[in-house]
This record gives C-alpha cells, sequence and structure tokens, in this order.
C-alpha cells in the first residue's frame, strides 16, 4: 500500500516544475520588494490616512442635500462640455486619419513616413490631456479654444493608432487586384482599403467621442472651459452642496453618453 501511495504521488500533475516555482517565487519577492521601495520613497503622511474616513464623512455631511440653484448654469456648462468634446472628436479625424495611413506598414509610402506616422501617434499618448490643455492655455489663454485643443492633440493618438492597426489586418486581396488592373493610389484606397476599415472606424471614433466627453469635464480646472471651471470654482469658495450637483450633473452625463455611444456602436457594427 505504501508503495502503490508513492507511485500515485510522482504521477500527480504539477502545472510547474520545480525551477519554474523557483523562478515564480523569486519574481513574487522581488516585487514585494518593488512595492515596499516604492511605499517607502514616495514619503506618504500616515496620519492623514488613517483620518481619511472621518473626513470622507465630514465632506459628505457637507455635500448633502446638494444645491440646485445653480443648475440653469451647470446645465449650460454642461452643454459646454459637450460642445467640446464633440468638436475636438471631429476635428481629430482630419489630422489621425491621414496619420494613420502613413503609420501603417501596409499603406505607408516608405519608411520616413511610417517612423513620422507613428512619432506623431506616440508623441499624442505620451502627454496627457490636462497637461496639452495647460499648454494652450498658457498659447490661447483661457476658454473653450484651449479645451478643444488639447482633447484634440490627444485623441490623436489613440484614434490614428487603432486605424493604423485596422488598415494592417485588412485583407491584401482586393488591393492586389486593383493595383493589377492599373488602379491610381486614390482609388485603391477608396475602393479597397476605405470599405474594410469603415466599421472600425465608426467605432473607434464613437469610442473615443465617449471618452473625450468623460475628459472635458475636468479641462475647467485649469481654465480650459466646460464644467470644471464651475467645479474648481465651487470647490476653491467651499460650496459643497453645489460640488454635489456639479458631480451628479457629471454622472448622469457619462451615463447617457455611454447610453448613445453603445447605440451608435451596434448601428456601426
Amino acid at each position: 500500500m505504501v508503495e502503490d501511495a508513492d507511485l500515485l504521488a510522482d504521477r500527480i500533475w504539477r502545472r510547474h516544475n520545480p525551477r519554474e516555482q523557483l523562478i515564480r517565487y523569486g519574481v513574487m519577492l522581488v516585487t514585494l520588494m518593488l512595492v515596499v521601495w516604492a511605499v517607502r520613497d514616495i514619503d506618504i503622511f500616515w496620519p492623514w490616512v488613517w483620518d481619511a474616513p472621518n473626513q470622507i464623512s465630514s465632506l459628505g455631511s457637507r455635500m448633502w442635500p446638494p444645491d440646485p440653484s445653480r443648475l440653469g448654469e451647470i446645465v449650460s456648462a454642461m452643454i459646454e462640455t459637450v460642445h467640446i468634446a464633440t468638436l475636438a472628436t471631429m476635428l481629430t479625424i482630419f489630422i489621425a486619419l491621414p496619420v494613420s495611413y502613413i503609420a501603417a506598414q501596409n499603406t505607408t509610402p516608405n519608411r520616413a513616413c511610417l517612423w513620422l506616422g507613428r512619432f506623431i501617434l506616440v508623441s499624442s499618448r505620451s502627454v496627457n490631456t490636462i497637461i496639452w490643455a495647460l499648454l494652450f492655455v498658457a498659447i490661447f489663454g483661457p476658454g473653450v479654444l484651449a479645451g478643444i485643443l488639447a482633447i484634440m492633440f490627444r485623441s490623436v493618438g489613440f484614434i490614428g493608432k487603432l486605424m493604423g492597426e485596422a488598415i494592417e489586418e485588412i485583407d491584401r486581396r482586393p488591393v492586389e487586384a486593383m493595383e493589377a488592373t492599373g488602379a491610381s493610389k486614390a482609388k485603391v484606397i477608396a475602393y479597397a482599403v476605405v470599405p474594410q476599415v469603415m466599421p472600425a472606424f465608426f467605432a473607434i471614433v464613437i469610442l473615443r467621442w465617449d471618452i473625450n466627453i468623460r475628459e472635458s469635464t475636468v479641462l475647467g480646472l485649469v481654465g480650459a472651459g466646460g464644467i470644471g471651471v464651475i467645479l474648481q470654482g465651487s470647490i476653491d469658495t467651499f460650496a459643497w452642496q453645489t460640488v454635489a450637483t456639479i458631480l451628479i450633473a457629471i454622472i448622469v452625463l457619462v451615463l447617457i453618453g455611454e447610453a448613445i455611444t453603445g447605440l451608435l456602436r451596434r448601428q456601426a457594427l
């Protein structure tokens, strides 16, 4: 019986061999050490952390009940926020599509254009929307224009990258067939490339519009227009009940945008 038990133990399936288990434990140990190092290095003031529940409770009591006295102004600012997101998304299309074309390996004219396109996409995605907004507020001054440009410059990388990947995944046979007939480059793009990426294009643009609505709500914190202007002013004046109303309005706007984009994406696909 003992020999049978030993034989059965030898036949037990193990997902990782001893060497792989040792490597996994080593990776976990290194990860834990990095986490501990990061927590110690960022110099957290722990008394504030332990006091956070009391502060949250106090702030919540000051924010309730929401104050609807500025609801008309809040709705107007929310509409402005939607306009910022919509205009920025539409303007992005005219920049992102040419960039995605030269950033796709199967459509780029040459290696120089390929790396130029990818450099533009990486540069756009590397800078946060708030940083773009700060730069454009410094250039154009506070207002909606800075917000539109900030959202647009951030969106170029998102739409361009996903569209470039969609172009790289197209079926090459229609393209080769049209090229064999002597069709011009413009006709190859219009009749062989565009029809294949059109569903992905609509889905990507709608998704980005939804993201832009959410990002537009915070642009006012740096003076780039939208509901964030009223939000920042209310926080600065400790009008916490108005802050609660604004937060509820933002949540409602995001939910409406989510519903609209979900419907549009189903129609596009």
